[in-house]
């Protein structure tokens, strides 16, 4: 995981016609292709490694970020906004529980 701006600041080119999926308005395809891209970069950093892995890759880069004024709230609630809906409801819990305490920092 490369850090969690990464995914929204630059929106990728790639499998759509003229930079959005048919049908979209503009705004939201700006936020499909955000989630797409953000859904591959999760992919990538999950892969191989179990639940515990992942959750303090997230904590250790987000604690970074934060400390280094560089990772905001906002960034942090469409962090979460991106990716609730790709796990169920413990793990959804668990990670607003994560990014709460983040805000904290």
């Amino acid at each position: 995981m490369k850090d969690f701006k990464s995914y929204s600041e630059n929106p990728p080119e790639n499998n759509t016609t003229n930079g959005t999926p048919e049908g979209a308005a503009n705004g939201s395809a700006t936020a499909y292709n955000n989630t797409v891209e953000l859904a591959k970069v999760l992919t990538k950093a999950m892969s191989g490694k179990n639940e515990g892995q992942i959750l303090r890759t997230i904590i250790s880069e987000a604690e970074r970020g934060k400390r280094e004024g560089t990772l905001t709230n906002a960034d942090l609630d469409n962090f979460y906004n991106a990716l609730a809906p790709f796990v169920d409801g413990i793990k959804r819990r668990k990670l607003k529980e994560v990014i709460t305490r983040l805000k904290g920092i």
